[in-house]
């Protein structure tokens, strides 16, 4: 180690109930070197606590001069400081609001004073109340789509039955080829409608490496990338194997990718990566574990008259587009009872799958 470099900090030993918290907590030394910290605060920093405590807070939290010079100053004086709606920045993870309470604990003896800090993201709540009601809406779509499935499908199979009863009483093959080109058509038509309703089958579940699939997922787009897009895989050791289907999430995850790589066209880099959540809620429940696959690009972004609708059949942002990749993947995520997200801005979006892992729900109530 040079000696220029700062020496870790030893963790400390935490409770197991910190995890059950869904307020993040940790603690830091007199250098602002992080001791500990619970689940909660790995989801809002998006690293895990084996890779980061030992090291300074401010290597993965953004920490301005004068908020630095706050928290030394309340450990010297044994001064708590509150912090109302603090926009908090990781650098490893999406910024959040937060109401911040940081308590100084004074050491016994010549044991040197630490900081207590609390983080509750406030913008949590707006987060599930923008999943319900984009279930909401999805359901409505879906019914929508059945009723018009069903008044497509059924004079669909009446013109394909004519045009093969036609085709067998014509004579000349010129006229044959175009009942031939109206059974066609029929049938296509018949499979885009069976495509907007989704999926049928129930996930036939087995245990499953998720990094397997994200690896497979990216070999099978690794052959088709223009020269001056890059695609790159950063996991989470820690995420355990979960019960899922895993022919589903491949197609879930290639339909992501491949709308990435559309928005990219000839330049730019897509990152596949995966996280443990802990205390996390997804469709109105909270999960004890959830395990998080992300697809980031670094392109355009998502235009803000579609982000809203995104999800819907038939709806896309290109000339070329279908509108019925990313509705297939919500319907197939939602089939194992997750969720997918969209956070879209000039230069990055992302999709994140969000999967229980196996257990029961820890709460019926959305705190986190």
């Amino acid at each position: 180690m040079s000696p220029h470099t700062p020496r870790p900090s030893p963790p400390l030993p935490t409770p197991p109930w910190w995890d059950d918290l869904s307020t993040a907590v940790m603690v830091t030394d007199g250098e602002l070197r992080l001791q500990a910290m619970n689940g909660s605060a790995e989801v809002l920093l998006g690293l895990s606590r084996e890779r980061i405590l030992g090291h300074p807070l401010g290597h993965w939290l953004h920490l301005d001069r004068n908020l630095s010079t706050r928290l030394r100053s309340a450990l010297v004086q044994d001064q708590p400081i509150t912090l109302r709606a603090r926009q908090m920045e990781p650098l490893r993870a999406e910024s959040f609001l937060a109401d911040v309470i940081i308590t100084p604990l004074q050491g016994e003896g010549d044991e040197p004073g630490r900081l207590l800090f609390e983080l509750s993201a406030i913008d949590r709540h707006e987060r599930i109340s923008r999943e319900e009601q984009l279930q909401k809406q999805q359901a409505i779509s879906r019914a929508v789509t059945r009723g018009l499935a069903h008044e497509i499908k059924n004079p669909l199979g009446g013109l394909r039955g004519a045009a093969q009863l036609l085709a067998g009483e014509l004579d000349d093959p010129d006229l044959r080829e175009y009942t031939r080109i109206i059974i066609h058509e029929a049938d296509r038509l018949r499979a885009l409608v069976d495509r907007m309703l989704g999926p049928n089958n129930m996930p036939q579940r087995t245990s499953v490496n998720l990094h397997e699939i994200l690896e497979h997922v990216r070999g099978l787009i690794s052959v088709q990338l223009p020269l001056g897009v890059k695609i790159r895989g950063d996991y989470d050791p820690s995420i355990p194997e979960i019960k899922a289907d895993r022919d589903m999430l491949v197609q879930a995850l290639l339909n992501l990718v491949q709308n990435a790589l559309q928005a990219l066209g000839d330049e730019g880099e897509i990152v596949l990566s995966s996280r443990i959540l802990r205390q996390y809620t997804v469709s109105g429940k909270r999960h004890r574990l959830v395990a998080r696959l992300s697809v980031r690009d670094n392109g355009p972004g998502i235009p803000e008259e579609v982000r809203e609708r995104i999800f819907f059949p038939m709806i896309t942002g290109r000339a070329s587009g279908t509108g019925l990749g990313l509705p297939i993947a919500q319907s197939l995520v939602q089939l194992h009872d997750g969720l997918i997200e969209c956070h879209s801005r000039p230069g990055s979006t992302r999709f994140d799958i969000l999967l229980p892992v196996a257990g029961p729900p820890a709460s019926e109530s959305p705190e986190a």
